[in-house]
C-alpha cells in the first residue's frame, strides 16, 4: 500500500515538475529503503514550492489514482525496453541495426509515456492556479538549466 501511494505521489511530482520524467524517478528499484525518503522529500518540496492546498493535493491524488495502472504498465514497459537496449548494446554480435531497433522500442514507450503525462497534466492543470502553473514553468526552466550545465561540464571534462 505504501509503495502505491509513493507511486502516485512520485508520478504527481514528475508530472508537476514537467522537466522530470516519471520513469527517471522510478529508475531505481522501488524496494530500496534509501530511495524512498529522497523521493518523498522531493515531492514535499514541490508541493511546498507550489503551495498546494490540502484540497489540491486531494484532487491530484484522486486523478493519479485513476491513472495508476496505466502508468505502472508503461513504466514497466520502459524498464524492460531499456534493459533490452542495454543487453543489445553489450551483445557480442551487436550491430548498428540491432541497437537502432532496440532504441526505437525505448523511444516508442517513451512516446506513449509522454502522451500519458500530457493527458494527466491536462487533468491536473485546472486544479492549479495561474501562479502555480507559472511556478511549474520556472521549475522546468531551472531543471533544464541544470541539465545544460551538467552536459557542458561533461563535455569539458571529456575534452581534457
Amino acid at each position: 500500500m505504501k509503495t502505491n501511494k509513493l507511486l502516485i505521489f512520485a508520478t504527481a511530482g514528475a508530472i508537476i515538475a514537467g522537466g522530470l520524467t516519471a520513469a527517471k524517478l522510478f529508475a531505481a528499484d522501488n524496494s530500496t529503503a534509501a530511495a524512498m525518503p529522497l523521493r518523498g522529500q522531493i515531492l514535499r518540496r514541490i508541493a511546498q514550492k507550489l503551495n498546494l492546498t490540502d484540497d489540491q493535493k486531494s484532487q491530484i491524488k484522486t486523478i493519479l489514482a485513476g491513472e495508476k495502472d496505466t502508468l505502472k504498465t508503461l513504466l514497466a514497459q520502459l524498464h524492460d525496453a531499456r534493459k533490452n537496449l542495454r543487453a543489445t548494446i553489450q551483445a557480442p554480435d551487436a550491430n548498428e541495426a540491432s541497437v537502432r531497433a532496440a532504441s526505437a522500442k525505448v523511444a516508442a514507450v517513451e512516446a506513449d509515456l509522454a502522451v500519458e503525462r500530457m493527458k494527466i497534466f491536462a487533468k491536473i492543470a485546472p486544479v492549479l492556479t495561474d501562479e502555480q502553473r507559472r511556478q511549474i514553468s520556472d521549475l522546468e526552466q531551472r531543471a533544464d538549466d541544470f541539465a545544460d550545465s551538467a552536459i557542458a561540464r561533461i563535455g569539458d571534462g571529456l575534452a581534457q
